[in-house]
């Protein structure tokens, strides 16, 4: 038999392990194998080469385990700046034969350590009053007192956003940097090599341009407000050169610096915007800049209290250009460039020519309205970028600032469909026009972000700010955003269900996918801070029922100016959410050794889940309330422990969803769980049938509007085209898109078995008018592959590949809707490699077989 390749190595949740934040960071490979002789294959042990110097003998580490994802550091603790390399091969097979080496990859270690940072925060020498905040731009010019560069290492962050020069060419490919933390705890810094970029034996130049980005730009309800985090903008920067006999030069931010006004005059992220080409001074940013003595010199402030933290979340970038599908000319007169995509980004043109002092205005909107641009969703924000010309031709694009669009209305110049475009801009996570981090979006979303994404990095560092935001409250309740910018007057601070869950169940979401079990560690204060201290109680210790909670937010049936209006009790949903978080809490503390907590926690759930069926549970498994909602979260959360309680849940469920029509009848809490409950009831075919419903509200409704991407609300545009007249209404918004996660889990039939799939369960749910699905997931472990299809003939055909070192259990289709008696009968383990299985069904039943329609199928459920 032969062996499987190790395609990657990589350190920790980083995605390249240049510029890492620890000194001891975990490694992780994966396989690959294309043969069909490579089958069942395990590891049993492997082998771990690191090198501080090629020039040396590598250190050898030889492990008997089977682990291959976020094994321990072998070697000793790395320094700041510390550069190693590493390479692994495994052991496995009958004959325990080892794989080939993997190639070498590289780790580096940032600066660990404040003592590091030599550089100042600077500024201008003179503060601006008010905002918005004119950028700043940056220079110094230095001699490299030595040739033949080894190394050159630019560690640079700011107050704002920032991009960098050196000899007029950009560093990185990085928009917004350092991005968005919870500054007054956490601030990112940036790592770049830029030896390439660098002179021999002539004078070099560093420039950079800041902007307020999240730091001091209004943000928040209401308008927002300025200056959440501080009024002055800054840079830090520290670029240190290493020649290759050893020598050391740094050039770090300080006094010496010179400093200007940018030429953009204002740059905001919810009004765009405004550069003014009059004021721009051509080539600022090279070494042959002519007008640097007429420059100002720079201010030192104190240098900022946070941690400068190296984020384990990728950057920003541009990662697609879109362009135009046409040029509308509105009933207004006004001209609308049409993306075809909702996205989140900027606009680029190039050859842009208008006279001297004339403005071009770009004015920026998800919808049209009346075939006019749709803005009234964006409330208070201009959402606009504004060029002042010079009379020469230029190209353009704004440098600090983003919008969420399809549409682009612009006024004062004549597009040409040839010289523009819209790059996309976003993180390895989603394209989401999300301006805050709203906890209930996430905690709704994870699953099926952390499925679609490689989210480990990017969630991993928001959980860290989420802990340092909620662990400063005394009572250990999260603020509803992460950064947060609401101020106390505005939305006051007091504890939710679904919101501040977010503590526990983000965590246990990452936990599934990547089996990281020192993030539950790391998070386990955030965690029983707010269940032992946030969660406010009753005397039953449930949930006190004189709380408000937004509970099962934007229910259909809520009026647009109430969105927490609701069929089902707050109360009720909160009270199901602390009855789930608290076994989930206890499962985590078993699994860290907390087993003083783990029986306490467990104690706890028990008489929860006793107190909850009281409650609200009737002999008969009907709850309070009879919500679609309600019965969900019972059955999803295992919360009725009489299986003829549950069937009768089940049933009054699949009852509830015959007569809404199969339209969605769920709001924040039900929606991400009533097709699982569904299909956990029995009833996985009126899952299928909510999905392809097509008439408001259902998930296929926008799809009919025209919507490329999911809405806030089920009607955030009405059928007349109208835009739904709540304030609240945005046509990017992930949360009710969380029905991917049952696509997934249900029709492509892929799910882990254990956290971070080295197990695998492979069960797909054949239904609707779908014939065929197909998923192709890249697992810590390498790739997973689950094809199926139903042919003409009633059979059912599936082809897995499943990664090396890991085990898929399959169970092919019921052809009695009999899951549990035939679960056993067709389950098969095994191990890696291609499989093909074949199974028949009721040849005479058509689509849907007969078989699988459950009972009490009604002619108006037709899928026809």
């Amino acid at each position: 038999m032969s062996s499987p390749s190790i395609t990657s190595l990589s350190f920790g949740q980083h995605q390249t392990g240049f510029g890492i934040g620890e000194s001891q960071p975990r490694l992780s490979w994966r396989f690959t194998t294309n043969e069909q002789t490579c089958q069942d294959w395990e590891q049993t042990a492997y082998d771990i080469e690191i090198a501080q110097h090629f020039s040396l003998a590598p250190e050898t580490h030889h492990v008997k385990s089977p682990s291959s994802v976020l094994v321990p550091w072998p070697s000793q603790p790395l320094k700041s700046r510390d550069i190693a390399h590493a390479r692994v091969r495994a052991y496995g097979g009958p004959n325990s034969a080892p794989t080939e080496w993997s190639n070498w990859n590289t780790v580096e270690c940032g600066l660990l350590h404040r003592e590091d940072w030599t550089a100042h925060a600077i500024t201008r020498n003179v503060k601006q009053p008010e905002g918005p905040l004119r950028p700043i731009r940056f220079r110094k010019t230095f001699t490299v007192p030595f040739a033949k560069l080894q190394q050159a290492r630019l560690y640079i962050t700011s107050l704002g956003v920032f991009q960098a020069y050196i000899n007029g060419v950009p560093v990185g490919d990085h928009c917004m940097a350092p991005g968005w933390t919870s500054y007054h705890h956490r601030l990112n810094y940036e790592v770049f090599d830029v030896a390439s970029l660098l002179h021999e034996n002539e004078s070099d130049t560093i420039a950079v341009e800041v902007a307020e980005g999240w730091y001091a730009t209004r943000l928040g309800f209401h308008g927002g407000r300025r200056f959440i985090y501080g009024d002055e903008m800054a840079l830090i920067a520290q670029l240190e050169i290493q020649s290759e006999n050893g020598d050391q030069f740094t050039i770090a931010s300080d006094s010496t610096w010179k400093s200007h006004n940018s030429a953009i005059v204002s740059s905001e992220i919810y009004d765009g915007e405004v550069y003014d080409a009059i004021d721009e001074q051509d080539g600022w940013h090279s070494q042959t800049f002519a007008l640097e003595s007429t420059w100002d010199t720079t201010r030192e402030l104190v240098f900022p209290s946070a941690e400068l933290v190296a984020p384990n979340a990728p950057p920003l970038r541009v990662t697609e250009v879109v362009k135009p599908i046409q040029i509308i000319t509105t009933p207004s007169g006004k001209k609308i460039v049409d993306f075809g995509q909702n996205l989140v980004g900027r606009v680029r043109i190039s050859k842009l020519a208008v006279t001297r002092g004339a403005n071009v205005i770009l004015t920026h909107a998800e919808v049209l309205e009346y075939e006019e641009l749709g803005t009234r969703p964006l409330r208070l924000a201009k959402c606009s970028d504004k060029i002042i010309s010079a009379g020469d031709e230029i190209d353009w694009a704004p440098r600090f600032s983003f919008h969420g669009f399809r549409y682009v209305q612009i006024d004062g110049w004549n597009p040409d469909s040839n010289n523009i475009v819209a790059d996309v801009m976003h993180t390895d996570l989603s394209r989401t026009d999300e301006r805050l981090g709203w906890t209930g979006d996430i905690q709704v979303f994870a699953p099926s972000a952390s499925f679609l994404y490689n989210t480990s990095g990017m969630l991993g560092d928001w959980l860290k700010d989420l802990s340092a935001e909620q662990l400063q409250n005394p009572n250990a309740i999260p603020p509803f955003v992460i950064p947060n910018v609401i101020p106390e007057e505005a939305w006051p601070s007091f504890p939710q269900a679904i919101w501040d869950d977010v503590t526990i169940l983000l965590p246990w979401a990452l936990y599934q996918n990547y089996g990281d079990i020192d993030l539950l560690r790391r998070q386990y204060p955030s965690m029983i801070g707010w269940l032992d201290l946030g969660v406010q109680r009753g005397p039953d210790r449930l949930w006190d029922d004189t709380l408000f909670q937004l509970g099962d937010w934007l229910d259909p049936t809520a009026p647009p100016d109430q969105p927490g209006n609701a069929r089902t009790d707050g109360t009720l949903v909160a009270d199901a959410y602390l009855v789930h978080v608290t076994k989930v809490i206890a499962e985590i503390s078993s699994m860290i050794g907390e087993e003083a907590k783990a029986s306490r926690y467990e104690t706890e759930y028990r008489s929860l889940k006793s107190r909850f069926q009281t409650k609200y549970v009737t002999p008969e498994g009907w709850l309070v309330g009879d919500t679609q909602t309600a019965l969900s979260l019972a059955l999803v959360f295992n919360l009725l422990d009489d299986p003829k309680q549950a069937s009768a849940a089940g049933t009054r469920l699949a009852r509830l969803v015959r007569k809404s029509k199969f339209q969605v009848s769920t709001g924040f809490a039900g929606t991400p769980v009533i097709t699982h409950a569904l299909t956990k009831a029995g009833y996985p075919q009126l899952a299928y049938r909510m999905l392809q419903e097509k008439s408001c509200p259902s998930w296929m409704y926008p799809i009919t509007m025209g919507a490329t991407t999911i809405w806030e609300r089920w009607d955030s545009m009405l059928p007349d085209g109208s835009i739904n007249p709540g304030e609240m209404t945005s046509f990017n918004h992930y949360a009710l898109g969380s029905i991917i996660n049952w696509l997934h889990k249900t029709v492509a039939g892929v799910s882990p078995l254990k956290p971070g799939w080295r197990h695998i369960l492979i069960q797909p749910v054949p239904g609707g008018t779908v014939t065929s699905a197909e998923a192709i997931y890249e697992t810590s472990y390498g790739r997973l592959e689950c094809r199926w299809e139903v042919d003409q003939d009633g059979e059912f055909h599936l082809e897995v590949l499943v990664p090396p070192n890991s085990r898929a259990k399959v169970i092919l289709p019921s052809q009695t809707g009999e899951e549990e008696e035939e679960e056993e009968e067709d389950a098969k383990w095994i191990g890696s490699g291609n499989y093909s299985f074949t199974k028949p069904f009721d040849s005479q039943a058509g689509w849907p077989p007969k078989a699988l329609v459950p009972p009490m199928f009604e002619p108006e459920d037709s899928f026809v």
